[in-house]
C-alpha cells in the first residue's frame, strides 16, 4: 500500500472549512467515463463476491469519494433500510496490489463486524465494472466537522473524553485481532446520527493491515499530522494508532495540532524532534489529568507509550465510563506468555519489583485482572486464563500452553493466579523504566534489597537461596544475571536483568517469537 499523506490542510479552522467545501464540490461532479466502468481493461477482475447488487439496492445521493471510488447512500429494496455503499471502480485496479487492498479491506470489515464503534459491514458485491461494499449509513458527519463547528474548534474535557474513549475501544479491539488501523484521524470517524450524544464509528480501513507477532511495518503510510515517530523510522506496530489518538485528543482539547509546519518534511521533523506545547492557552486552564493523559500517548518511544487498553484505564478517560468497557490488553497477554520463558531468577526479581508498586499505579492492571476474572472470585482459573489468551487472535492458533503459563505465574502453587501474582507477570517494565528514571532507580534498589539481606550491595548464592527457599544448586539462577561472572549479582546487573529479555526469549532470525516455546 502506498502512503496517503496530505499536507495541504490549512492551519486555521476557517481555512479548513473552505478546503473541505471545495473537496465536496469536486466530489459532487460526475465521474469521468462512468458510463463504461471497466472499459479498456484487458480482463475483468473477479473477487468472488455476490453479483446481485442492483437487484438488492437502489443507489441514492453521493456521500463522498476517494482515490478508487465513490460512496453513496442506498436503500435496501426488500427491507427499506438505508445503507452506505462504497463503489470501487475495477478499471482503476490496474495493479495486483490494488486488488489485494480491496480484498483485505473487506476481510477486515468482516473481522470487526459487530463492534459498537466500528461501522457495520453488511456484504460485498461485484459486477463487471465495480466492487460494492455495503455498510452502515452514518449521517452525523465526520468528527472533524464537529471539531470545526465547536467554539474555538475545541471540545470540553468531558465531551472530549467520551469521544476519545470510543476511539481507544476501536484501537484495542483491532490490536487484539492482530490488526493496525494505520490511519486514525478525525476524518475517519463518523457519528451515527446528528444527535449530540451519537455514538462514534470508525471507518475507512483501506490502509489497515494485519501484523504477525514480533513483526514491524516497514512502509510509511497514514496522514502526515497524525503519523507516529516510529512510522517515519519504518518500524511501526499497533502503538502507532495510540499516538494518532493522542494527536486527536490534543486537537480536541485545544483546537490546534501538536505538530505543525507548512511542509511535509517540516511536519516530520517536528514529530521526530519536538514535544507538544502545553504552555499556550488554553492548556493552563485544562486539568492536570487531561494533560497527563495526552503526554502519555504522545511518548516518542512506542515501548514506553500507553497501550490502547491502558489508556482506557487512565482516570481522565475512565471517569464516567464503565469498567466493563475495558477490553483485555494484548500487551498483558504478551507479558504473561513471556513470563513463562524467563529464568527463575528473573521471575523472582519481577515479583520483588511488583511489591514496590502502589495501588494507584496498578489501576490499569487491576482493570485487566478483573476483565480476565470472569466469575469475580478474586483469582484467575485455568479456564479463565485459556479464555483470555484465546482473545489474542494472532496467537490463538499457535496453541499456547495455558497450564504452563499458570504454573509459572502461580508462585504459591494453589492452581490459581491471584492479583499479586498477576502483577509480577504483567508489569510494563519499559514504561516504568523510561517514563520516570528516578523512580525506576528507587524501585530497583528496593527490589534488590529484598535479596541483598546483609546490605553489602551484592546478592550472593546464599542470600538467593534464603530468599527463594530453593534447595540444591543455586548456580543456574545466578548464571544469566551474573554478567562479570564473579559469582554474585550487583545492583547494575540486577537492573539490567529486569530490562532485558532472557536468552531463551531472544527473537528468532525471522523476528517472530518461537510459538513452540509457549
Amino acid at each position: 500500500m502506498g502512503g496517503c499523506f496530505s499536507t495541504n490542510t490549512p492551519a486555521t479552522p476557517a481555512a479548513e472549512r473552505r478546503r473541505r467545501r471545495r473537496r465536496r464540490q469536486r466530489a459532487a461532479s460526475p465521474e469521468k467515463g462512468s458510463g463504461g466502468g471497466a472499459e479498456g481493461v484487458a480482463r475483468v477482475v473477479e473477487f468472488g463476491y455476490e453479483r446481485d447488487f442492483e437487484g438488492r439496492y437502489e443507489v441514492g445521493r453521493l456521500l463522498g469519494h476517494g482515490q478508487f471510488g465513490y460512496t453513496f447512500a442506498a436503500t435496501d429494496r426488500g427491507s427499506g433500510d438505508r445503507v452506505a455503499v462504497k463503489r470501487i471502480d475495477k478499471a482503476k485496479m490496474n495493479r495486483p496490489v490494488a486488488v489485494e487492498d480491496v480484498k483485505r479491506e473487506v476481510k477486515i470489515l468482516k473481522a470487526l463486524k459487530g463492534h459498537e464503534n466500528i461501522v457495520h459491514f453488511y456484504n460485498a458485491f461485484e459486477d463487471d465494472s465495480y466492487v460494492y461494499i455495503v455498510m452502515e449509513l452514518c449521517e452525523g458527519g465526520e468528527l472533524l466537522d464537529r471539531i470545526l463547528a465547536k467554539k474555538n474548534s475545541r471540545y470540553s474535557e468531558k465531551d472530549a473524553a467520551v469521544v476519545v474513549r470510543q476511539m481507544l475501544k476501536v484501537a484495542a479491539e483491532c490490536h487484539l485481532r492482530g490488526l493496525v488501523h494505520r490511519d486514525m484521524k478525525p476524518e475517519n470517524f463518523l457519528f451515527k446520527s446528528t444527535k449530540e450524544d451519537s455514538p462514534l464509528k470508525a471507518t475507512d480501513f483501506g490502509l489497515s493491515d494485519f501484523i504477525n507477532p514480533g513483526k514491524k511495518f516497514r512502509d510509511i503510510v497514514g496522514s502526515a499530522y497524525y503519523v507516529a515517530p516510529e512510522v517515519l523510522k519504518r518500524r511501526s506496530g499497533p502503538e502507532s494508532d495510540v499516538w494518532s489518538i493522542g494527536v486527536i485528543t490534543y486537537i480536541l482539547l485545544c483546537g490546534r495540532r501538536p505538530f505543525w509546519d507548512k511542509t511535509e518534511d517540516g511536519i516530520f521533523k517536528e514529530v521526530l524532534r519536538n514535544k507538544p506545547d502545553f504552555r499556550k492557552r488554553p492548556w493552563p486552564s485544562i486539568s492536570t489529568s487531561a494533560k497527563d493523559f495526552v503526554k502519555r500517548l504522545l511518548v516518542k518511544n512506542p515501548r514506553a507509550r500507553l497501550t490502547a487498553a491502558q489508556a482506557l484505564s487512565h482516570p481522565w478517560v475512565r471517569e464516567g465510563g464503565d469498567a466493563s468497557e475495558i477490553p483485555v490488553d494484548i500487551s498483558v497477554l504478551y507479558n504473561m506468555r513471556q513470563f513463562v520463558k524467563y529464568s527463575r531468577f528473573k521471575q523472582f526479581a519481577l515479583r520483588a519489583l511488583a511489591s514496590t508498586v502502589n495501588e494507584e499505579e496498578l489501576a490499569d492492571l487491576k482493570d485487566q485482572f478483573d476483565a480476565i476474572d470472569i466469575d469475580k472470585s478474586g483469582s484467575i482459573s485455568i479456564e479463565e486464563m485459556r479464555h483470555a489468551l484465546a482473545k489474542d487472535l494472532p496467537w490463538r492458533l499457535k496453541g499456547p500452553r495455558v497450564l504452563e503459563i499458570i504454573q509459572a505465574i502461580d508462585s504459591n502453587t494453589d492452581g490459581l493466579v491471584d492479583f499479586k501474582e498477576f502483577v509480577a507477570a504483567t508489569l510494563h517494565i519499559h514504561q516504568m523504566a523510561e517514563l520516570d528514571s528516578e523512580r525506576w532507580g528507587l524501585r530497583c534498589q528496593a527490589a534488590f534489597s529484598k535479596f541483598d539481606l546483609d546490605g553489602d550491595g551484592y546478592i550472593t548464592p546464599d542470600e538467593l537461596r534464603m530468599h527463594t527457599g530453593l534447595k540444591g544448586s543455586i548456580e543456574p539462577l545466578l548464571e544469566e544475571a551474573d554478567i562479570d561472572k564473579d559469582g554474585r549479582i550487583s545492583l547494575s546487573e540486577f537492573r539490567k536483568l529486569l530490562r532485558t529479555a532472557s536468552m531463551s526469549n531472544l527473537p528468532s532470525p525471522t523476528g517472530v517469537p518461537n510459538p513452540q516455546a509457549l
